[in-house]
């Protein structure tokens, strides 16, 4: 079992961490060097990387608060808290996404609908800034609030002070069909409301969207009652539990990893579904920093586009994006998704901000929201290169009021990508902390892929 690193190691490895941005030539142009990624956009390796290597451990956990080093995995992270009988309030559903990374990004999961984004739940940071200060900020202050959604452009987390809920043993887990999007649509809107689905408490709620005519929601609750439990970190695969069974059981550690096993259902594409792959591809391989390697492979070999030219099939666009919609557009936009890109399932999961807003993701205070998430590749032929699906996708959801998350590739003109992430804001609050210039501007990473 993984133990706390303590406070005193936790200084020694900031340190370092300084000491390493020091070592950079004056000028130089500033990231980290990490050795996983959950981006899905390419960038120039022109950078020198910090070394962030002993950054990667639990400081502390006192009660229903635990101070967490910035490149902590919530794999690590869950690991120490579930040992206290506790879980960070928004788990983010792959293993190897790292605490600090979720809360400059933006992290979600089925707890979003009552707990909102990561970040909401931080109540202290320290931060290395592009000035290779460490500041500790707080909520209300600009770099604090700034920080969500920058993507290292304000600097890197080295410490996060985050809340902890107790929760129990087991999940228990209710998969309710729907005919259609409206449908969908309307119990979202209850199950945020009441908190609640026919007469039982929902702790959790995300859905799948396999056809027009076929949507679930997965209602989760928590729960010490005993009793037997799936394991889909073997021959089964979750996704298609929700087709298959009414009802289930998970253990708490298992329900939190139960998409990272098979990626959603993007393991489908390296064959780790068939029955006969699966029984032969080591378990301890089957989860999602290891397809992610695969895809990078790829896209370095070309193997996919070689693949298609030899079956004849038009050249594929990758389609990889998770982007916000309100809940009452929610069944225009799965309309328009069908008819324009045509790819399924598709992944659901309702979002509330807790109390406020925030600048450089401003998502409105009261909204309920759904996630759509979408990862594949559409055989679109000759436009593929310039990504015509992801500029329209990026086009309907501002049509819709909604937002889109930067981990993919972006495309916006400059002032519109300022008008919707809160560019002037977030620049102001670079210039105070990064006066140098040494860190990539937002849409220099996002768009530009610097």
């Amino acid at each position: 079992m993984r133990t706390t690193v303590g406070r005193e190691q936790h200084a020694a490895r900031e340190a370092r961490l300084r000491e390493s941005y020091a070592a950079l030539p004056p000028g130089a142009p500033v990231r980290l060097a990490k050795r996983t990624s959950n981006l899905f956009r390419g960038r120039s390796a022109a950078a020198t990387g910090l070394d962030v290597s002993g950054l990667t451990g639990v400081i502390e956990v006192d009660g229903d608060v635990a101070d967490v080093q910035g490149m902590c995995t919530y794999e690590h992270l869950v690991e120490v808290t579930l040992a206290h009988g506790r879980i960070p309030l928004v788990v983010p559903q792959l293993r190897t996404i790292t605490l600090g990374g979720a809360v400059s990004g933006l992290g979600i999961e089925a707890t979003s609908f009552r707990s909102g984004l990561p970040h909401e739940s931080v109540l202290e940071m320290d931060v290395l800034t592009g000035a290779g200060e460490v500041v500790t900020t707080k909520p209300g202050d600009d770099l604090f609030d700034a920080f969500p959604n920058s993507y290292g452009s304000l600097g890197y987390a080295t410490r996060l002070r985050i809340e902890l809920e107790q929760v129990p043993s087991y999940v228990v887990l209710r998969h309710v069909r729907f005919p259609d999007a409206a449908a969908l649509a309307e119990a979202v809107t209850r199950v945020v409301e009441e908190r609640a689905w026919a007469g039982e408490r929902v702790d959790a709620v995300d859905g799948v969207a396999f056809a027009p005519d076929e949507l679930y929601l997965t209602l989760a609750r928590w729960t010490d009652e005993p009793g037997p439990t799936s394991d889909y970190t073997g021959q089964h695969v979750f996704y298609r539990s929700l087709q298959q069974r009414a009802t289930d059981r998970l253990t708490m550690h298992g329900y939190l990893w139960r998409w990272d096993t098979d990626w959603f259902w993007c393991s489908r594409a390296f064959g780790a579904q068939h029955p006969v792959v699966r029984r032969v591809w080591p378990r301890r391989l089957r989860r999602s920093d290891v397809y992610w390697k695969l895809v990078a492979l790829d896209r370095r070999l070309g193997v996919a586009d070689r693949l298609d030219r030899r079956a004849g099939r038009p050249r594929g666009e990758r389609v990889v994006q998770d982007v916000e919609v309100p809940v009452e557009r929610l069944p225009e936009f799965l309309d328009w998704f069908d008819r324009e890109v045509g790819m399924r399932p598709v992944w659901l999961c309702p979002l509330r901000l807790r109390d406020r807003e925030w600048p450089g993701y401003p998502l409105t205070r009261g909204t309920t929201y759904v996630n759509v998430g979408f990862w594949g590749i559409v055989n679109v032929g000759p436009d593929a290169p310039s990504s015509p699906r992801n500029r329209a996708i990026e086009a309907k959801v501002s049509e819709l009021g909604g937002h889109k998350s930067l981990y993919s590739e972006a495309f916006y003109a400059p002032d519109e990508f300022d008008r919707l992430y809160g560019g002037a804001h977030l620049a102001r609050v670079k210039a105070a902390h990064d006066p140098d210039d040494r860190l990539t501007s937002l849409y220099d990473k996002v768009v530009q892929r610097r």
